[in-house]
């Protein structure tokens, strides 16, 4: 699933008119901010750590981390809308890094509502069982 281009635009103008009417300025970076990417992977393209977290959230763990399970707050705004307790974010371990990595997989409750993001948010790819 993706964001028609023009919604991106539709945002970026809302923004800029928001920030006039509260008295801040617009910047260039308010006006062209690059619109957020929902997209969608095929499961067997993930990184086999990505399997790996998969397996474990089947589970129900344990996880390598203490914030795995945590609520996922979608404070980017790129999943959908939902309401608060709906999402989970869980790492996706990435082999070298001393720390927990940019990888995470994020999931919803409905039924394999499965979100994987390697930038830390930036981007999502819903993944897609069937492929």
């Amino acid at each position: 699933m993706r964001f028609p281009p023009h919604a991106a635009r539709i945002g970026a103008a809302a923004a800029a008119l928001t920030a006039l009417l509260v008295g801040g300025t617009v910047s260039a970076t308010t006006a062209t901010a690059a619109p957020a990417a929902v997209g969608s992977i095929c499961y067997s393209d993930l990184p086999s750590q990505a399997h790996d977290t998969l397996d474990l959230i089947e589970q129900g763990g344990p996880y390598p981390y203490d914030q795995d399970g945590t609520v996922f707050q979608n404070r980017e705004g790129i999943l959908p809308s939902q309401s608060s307790g709906y999402y989970h974010e869980y790492t996706v371990i990435t082999p070298g890094s001393s720390t927990r990595g940019a990888r995470r997989i994020v999931t919803g409750e409905d039924y394999q509502e499965d979100y994987y993001t390697a930038d830390h948010y930036v981007s999502f790819d819903l993944v897609d069982y069937a492929c």
